[in-house]
C-alpha cells in the first residue's frame, strides 16, 4: 500500500514537472536580453532586470489591451450563463420533439472546427460591418459558445427533480420566475466550472480577436503578437509580454480556486 502511495506522488510531481516547465521557461527568459536567451535559454538569468517588462507594457500600450480583453471577457462569460442555462432549461423541461433536434443540433455543432468557418465568417461579416466592435465580437463567442455551456447546463438540470417546478407552480409561480429564482439559484455548482472554462477560452483568444478587431481595439493575445516579426522575434520582450498577459487570469484562477473546485465537486454529486 505504501509503495502503491509513493509511486503515485512521485507520478504526480513527474507530471505537476512537466506542466510547470513551459511557465518557468517564459519566466526565467522574460528578464533576459535576446542574445542571453539565444545563447542559453536554460540559464537563470545573469541579472534579474525589470527593463523588458517596462518596455513591454508600453509598446503593448498594456492598459488599452487589458481593459480591451477584460471588457469582452466579462460581457461575454455572462451571456454564456445567462442564455444557455435558459435554453438548457427549456430543453430539459418541455418535452417537445423539436427540443431534442434542437439538442442534438447544439451538440453536432461542437465538432465543427473554427478554422474551417474563417473564410466565410470573414466574408459574411465583413460585408455586414459587423466587425472590428467588441460588442459584435461578444456577440460572436456566444455563437460559438453556446453549444457546450447548454451541453453542460442540460446535464445538470435534468438531474434537479421536476418536483419543485410542480410545487412553484401551485404556489402560483410562472415558468421564468421558476428559472429565476428555484433553478438558477441550484446552478451554482456547475456555473462555477463553466465560468472558468470559458474566461480561460475567451481570455487567451487570439484567431477570433484576430479576425475580428482591428488595431485600437486590440486584446492582450494580439498585442503580444506584435512582438513576434516575420523576420526576427525580441524573445525577452515576447516573454514578458506573455507574463503580462496571463498573470491577471492566473490571480483569478488563485483566488476562485476553492470555489471552483468546489463547484466541480458538488456538480459531480449532483
Amino acid at each position: 500500500m505504501k509503495i502503491k502511495l509513493n509511486f503515485k506522488f512521485l507520478l504526480a510531481v513527474i507530471f505537476a514537472i512537466v506542466y510547470i516547465f513551459p511557465f518557468s521557461l517564459v519566466l526565467i527568459n522574460s528578464f533576459k536580453e535576446r542574445v542571453e536567451i539565444i545563447a542559453n535559454p536554460l540559464k537563470l538569468p545573469a541579472e534579474f532586470s525589470l527593463t523588458n517588462y517596462i518596455t513591454a507594457y508600453e509598446r503593448m500600450d498594456y492598459a488599452s489591451a487589458f481593459f480591451n480583453s477584460l471588457i469582452i471577457t466579462v460581457t461575454a462569460v455572462i451571456v454564456l450563463i445567462i442564455f444557455p442555462s435558459m435554453l438548457a432549461y427549456y430543453l430539459v423541461r418541455f418535452n417537445y420533439r423539436r427540443n431534442q433536434i434542437i439538442f442534438i443540433i447544439l451538440i453536432a455543432s461542437m465538432i465543427i472546427p473554427f478554422q474551417a468557418l474563417m473564410i466565410p465568417f470573414v466574408s459574411i461579416y465583413g460585408k455586414l460591418d459587423m466587425l472590428n466592435s467588441r460588442l459584435y465580437l461578444v456577440y460572436f463567442y456566444l455563437g460559438f459558445g453556446v453549444a457546450l455551456s447548454t451541453f453542460m447546463y442540460h446535464g445538470f438540470i435534468k438531474s434537479i427533480p421536476m418536483a419543485l417546478d410542480e410545487s412553484a407552480t401551485i404556489e402560483g409561480a410562472n415558468k421564468f420566475q421558476i428559472y429565476r429564482h428555484i433553478i438558477l439559484p441550484m446552478l451554482k455548482p456547475i456555473t462555477a466550472t463553466i465560468v472558468i472554462l470559458n474566461s480561460l477560452w475567451i481570455w487567451n483568444d487570439f484567431l477570433l480577436p484576430s479576425l475580428a478587431l482591428f488595431q485600437k481595439s486590440r486584446t492582450l493575445p494580439l498585442s503580444t503578437f506584435s512582438f513576434f516579426g516575420r523576420f526576427t522575434t525580441d524573445f525577452g520582450l515576447a516573454m514578458a509580454g506573455l507574463v503580462l498577459s496571463m498573470l491577471p487570469i492566473i490571480i483569478l484562477y488563485l483566488a476562485l480556486q476553492r470555489q471552483i473546485i468546489s463547484g466541480i465537486s458538488e456538480g459531480a454529486v449532483k
